[in-house]
Order: C-alpha cells, then structure tokens, then sequence
C-alpha cells in the first residue's frame, strides 16, 4: 500500500493494470454468457477456455522477446494499441450480422492473439515495476498489485452480470477496448517523463542469448539460491491443491445437500470462491509487510500444514471450517508466492528477469491442470474420497519435503556463521 501511495510511476502502472484486468473480466463474462446460448454450448465454452489458458503457457516465450527488447515502453503501448484495435473489431462483429457461431470462432481467434499479445506484454512490464520501485521493494509492489487484481476480478463479475442487463454485447466489447487503451496510454506517460527528464527507465543491457541458452542461464542462477528451486515446485503444488481441492469440494458438497449447504447450492460455491479469493487478496497485499521477517520457508510450511487441515475439512464434510481453512490457506499461500518472487528477482541477472519470471510462471500454472485432471478423473472413476486422501498424501510428501529443505538451508546458515566469526577470531 505505501509504495502505491509514494510512488506516482508505480501508481500508473498499477492502474493500467487495474483496468485492463476489469476490462477483461467483463467482457469474458458477457462472451461466456453469449456462447452459453449456442445449440452446442458445451463445445463453444470449452473453445473458450482453451483459448483463455493456453496463451498462459507462452508467458516463458513472452518473458524471453521481453528482455530482448530494448524500448520496453513502446513496444507495451504497441501492444496496448494492438488489443485495443482486436476489441474494437470485437464490437463492429457483434454490431454486424454474422452468424453466432462464425461469431464465436472468430472472437476466439481474436481473444486467442489478444491472450498472446499480453504475455508478451505482461513480461515486458516486470522488469520495469522493478526499475520503478526497486528490488527491495518489489515484494510489496507486487503482493499489492496481485491484492488488488483479486479483489476488482471478483467484484467485475458481478458488476458484469449487471452491466449484462442493461449494455449489450458490443457495448462491453468497445468497453475492453477502451481499457486497454487508457492503459497504454498510463505506460506511456510514464516512459515519456522519464525520456523528458533524460533518465530513462529502461537499462541498455539487453539478453542477446538464444533462447534454451537463456533458459540455461536462469535455471542455473536460480538453481545456484540453495532451496530456491524447491521453494517453486513446493508452492506450484500448493497452487495445485487450491485449484484442485475446490472442484473436489463441489463433489462432496453434492453429496451432502442436506447437511452442508447454505441457502442454497450455487450460492454455497460463490461463497467458497470468495473465501478463496479475499483470502489471497489479503494476503498478498498485506502480508508481505505484517511478515516482513518471516521466511519462504516458514510460510510455505505453514501453507502445507493449512492445505492438510483444509483437506481434512472437506473429508469431515463440515462447511464452516472449510471456509475458514481455505481463507487462511489461500493468504498463506498468497504470502509465499510473493516472497518467492523478491527472491526471484534478487538472484537472477535483470536482462533475463522477464524470461526468469515467465518460466516461473509457467511452472506454477501447467501444477495446477495436471493436478486437477488427473484427481477429479481419479474421483469420477472411482470415489471422490480416495481423490482427497491421494491429495492428503501429496500435501504430506510435500510438507516433508519442506521441512528438510528448510533445515538443511538454516543449517547451512549457522555453519556459515561459524566459519566466519572462526576467521574473525584468527
């Protein structure tokens, strides 16, 4: 919160962000809802969300075309311009007459290249909130821009639903424009002042490796932070178990209408989902600074411990302490994953922060669906609650693995300190 308040250049950034985010969440919605009318609605969602997450796993490329690019803050109001001018024809499609389906493909395809775009984007952005803020900083800056993110995604949906009564299609469409261009045009006043002022943000070093040489590179800088690597693949599986825990969660809930419903059984899910989300949200923007001292280590074992206790939750069938247990584990988890990436960004070089970025990104998102398939299929064929002790397996495996990694990095520490005050007394 303070950084946002002090800092006007980081203010900037983080209402581009703020916008196009909303911006696209409304007009997801209104697509969603669209597609929903269609004679196979089924297969034209299913279009849809493949569109929406397979452009996530290109943020590794994204990060990679990012730090070799050296005016970063043209090129993000190019591509600003450029998801600008897709909505835009977004909204002429609904306004003309073209058939729902060869609609629906069509803005697929668009939404498919405006997904793209913002990886690249996205990557492009990072390496700049660092210069803006500072690396000491970028904890903060980070948790509450991810805090916020949460927050206007969950509120956008429901404003969406409203908007849906009385804007129509086209309208939401030319609204998502206009969000992403508001957004380039904050990217670039910012580079502009700072071009004006002749102190430019952008550092002239630039990555000229080829790719898998970069991947090398930053694998070895973050494989050289003893405990890093496990820290990433620990949090990647508690990104895991929250996504998978909630369709797991459903099941049971389906099972137990009568005993673990409240009100009713969609609005029993809402208020799990933003449980969830208002637990992350908090936790990302103020527990970086309320656990200031507390290591990654602690909180992703705190994380695991909370992700056992949740599982438990839903295998005793009791709604009230799965609420409870999915709001602590989701700030928990928020908290580490933000501590990871300040230790991310001061253990790799600063040319090769966006490629650094998108591979960890990469990873934390291909857990999370590999999970979810392969333990709800596991519940679909079999029985939900072996599903969920296989989770608690998981969970327990990890927490272990936790734990000795976390001893064996403070051990390492203490011997260090040792060595040192030896060589002092000498």
């Amino acid at each position: 919160m303070n950084v946002f308040l002090k800092n006007k250049d980081f203010r900037r950034f983080s209402v581009a962000s703020f916008l196009s985010g909303a911006g696209d969440v409304l007009f997801y919605l209104a697509f969603m809802t669209y597609a929903s009318k269609l004679q196979n609605y089924s297969l034209a969602l299913s279009l849809i969300a493949i569109s929406e997450s397979v452009p996530k796993l290109f943020e590794i490329f994204g990060g990679y075309f990012a730090d070799k690019t050296q005016n970063k803050f043209r090129n993000i109001f190019l591509c600003a311009i450029i998801r600008f001018v897709l909505y835009s024809l977004v909204g002429l499609l609904f306004v003309v007459n073209v058939s729902q389906w060869n609609l629906v493909l069509i803005i697929i395809g668009i939404n498919f290249i405006s997904d793209t775009v913002g990886s690249y984007s996205g990557g492009l952005v990072s390496p700049l909130i660092v210069d803006v803020v500072g690396e000491k900083e970028f904890g903060e800056a980070a948790g509450f821009n991810s805090g916020i993110n949460q927050i206007i995604n969950m509120g956008a949906q429901f404003i969406g639903a409203g908007l849906l009564l009385v804007m129509s299609y086209a309208s939401l469409a030319f609204l998502n424009a206009g969000t992403f261009l508001l957004a380039g045009i904050l990217y670039a006043s910012v580079g502009f002042k700072h071009r004006k002022q002749q102190k430019p943000l952008e550092t002239n070093q630039v990555n000229d490796q080829k790719f898998f040489a970069t991947m090398k590179t930053s694998f070895n800088q973050v494989k050289k932070q003893k405990g890093l690597l496990t820290v990433v693949l620990v949090i990647a599986l508690l990104n895991g178990s929250l996504g998978v825990i909630e369709p797991l969660t459903n099941i049971v809930l389906a099972a137990h209408k009568s005993t673990m419903v409240i009100g009713t059984y969609s609005f029993t899910i809402a208020l799990m989902s933003v449980m969830s989300g208002a637990g992350f949200a908090l936790g990302s923007m103020f527990g970086p600074q309320l656990f200031k001292k507390a290591s990654v280590f602690s909180m992703t074992i705190v994380a695991n411990i909370l992700g056992i206790i949740m599982t438990g939750c839903v295998l005793s069938a009791n709604t009230y302490a799965i609420f409870i247990a999915m709001f602590f584990l989701s700030a928990t988890a928020g908290i580490a994953s933000i501590k990871m990436s300040q230790w991310l960004v001061s253990s790799v070089d600063h040319k090769i922060l966006a490629t650094s970025m998108g591979m960890l990104n990469t990873i934390l998102m291909a857990v999370g669906p590999v999970m979810t398939t392969v333990l709800t299929t596991i519940s679909g064929t079999m029985n939900v609650y072996i599903a969920l002790v296989i989770l608690v397996a998981i969970e327990v495996v990890t927490l272990v693995g936790s734990v000795v990694v976390s001893f064996r990095i403070k051990g390492n520490e203490e011997s260090k300190g040792k060595d040192k005050k030896a060589v002092v007394a000498e």
